[in-house]
């Protein structure tokens, strides 16, 4: 420990309730995801007056109100770039980012891209429940092909984005996956706050008024766990109890579903997961549910130097030697002075 390492602060769950009414719709998914982040914050040590909650536009964007801490509810789309000034004018902050599958995938989705690319150092928490649900329900650019919504009365014909695609493809350095009532969340949420850059999370939220039950193959609370892989680091790729796994095709260089008898995994050529392998991670996040399970956990992590050091490594290397003077700053290159003219009488 060094003078820079902070000190875990003693708190519970009701250190982090603020006083604020909680204003979502009975049954929905992001009260369990809200709880699941105050649990898991004091288990981390986390300080409320150290952590800033940033938000934008949507249904899961009312979170920093109900977060006893600093919180900013910001604009449509633009939580990324609140978060880079918070954090590059206070590195030691820590910043949780708040978003949803319309907020920071659509009118949002070039700023998603550049804090992603950057690699500043905050959790990125995507809610994605696969619709718009605080303008009444319209498709979002995650909704599957056929959804019918106000905006696609006869069934969606765009082709849906996956957000951990989009994150792989950004250059993130840290991608995980779940979902609001599993008990594995808050796992998912620690592996995000000790990884050094942009942990990009994404949490299937079930939208109990426009979209009910999307998940419900994969996220139902009984008879999913079949449907279920969670990853962990070091370990077999396993679900349905053991009895299945995911291996891969050399010859087609893809994943497959394959039966393991006896529990002998290993000759049935199921893989062992390893975080730093970008390539199947990028395998894992487009498995097409149904014929797969859906991937979930932490897919990816290997963390690299962080925008915010570098910046400020960046700002000391060119203090070096000079002494701040902003009067010569300011009359540096051409300067004139601006006096009184004669005006011609009227």
């Amino acid at each position: 420990m060094n003078d820079m390492t902070p000190i875990p602060i003693p708190t519970t769950l009701k250190d982090w309730e603020s006083d604020q009414e909680v204003r979502w719709c009975p049954g929905c998914g992001d009260y369990a995801i809200l709880k699941a982040v105050q649990r898991t914050l004091p288990e981390l040590g986390c300080d409320p007056a150290n952590t800033v909650f940033v938000s934008g536009i949507g249904c899961s964007s009312r979170f920093p109100y109900y977060i006893e801490s600093y919180g900013f509810h910001t604009i449509h789309g633009r939580a990324p770039a609140f978060a880079t000034g918070i954090k590059l004018a206070n590195p030691d902050l820590d910043v949780w980012l708040v978003t949803g599958d319309g907020d920071g995938m659509s009118i949002g989705g070039n700023h998603s891209m550049h804090i992603l690319r950057r690699n500043l150092d905050c959790q990125i928490l995507l809610f994605n429940n696969e619709i718009y649900g605080l303008t009444k329900g319209q498709a979002s650019p995650t909704s599957r092909l056929g959804t019918t919504s106000p905006s696609t009365p006869m069934g969606s014909i765009d082709r849906p984005a996956s957000p951990c695609a989009f994150a792989l493809g950004s250059g993130a350095r840290f991608v995980a996956r779940g979902f609001d009532v599993s008990k594995k969340l808050p796992e998912v949420l620690k592996a995000a706050y000790h990884h050094k850059g942009a942990a990009f999370v994404e949490i299937f939220q079930n939208c109990i008024v426009y979209n009910k039950d999307v998940f419900d193959g994969f996220a139902a609370p009984k008879g999913a766990e079949d449907h279920q892989l969670w990853l962990e680091h070091g370990e077999p790729m396993l679900f349905a109890k053991g009895t299945q796994g995911i291996a891969l095709d050399g010859v087609r260089l893809m994943l497959k579903v394959v039966d393991v008898v006896d529990g002998d995994w290993q000759a049935a050529g199921v893989i062992v997961h390893d975080v730093k392998n970008r390539s199947v991670a990028h395998m894992l996040v487009e498995l097409a549910f149904g014929p797969f399970p859906m991937a979930l956990g932490v897919i990816y992590d290997d963390p690299r130097p962080t925008f915010e050091v570098v910046v400020h490594e960046q700002n000391a290397e060119a203090r070096k030697g000079k002494t701040a003077n902003l009067a010569a700053l300011l009359a540096k290159g051409q300067t004139w002075t601006v006096g009184e003219t004669a005006h011609d009488p009227l």
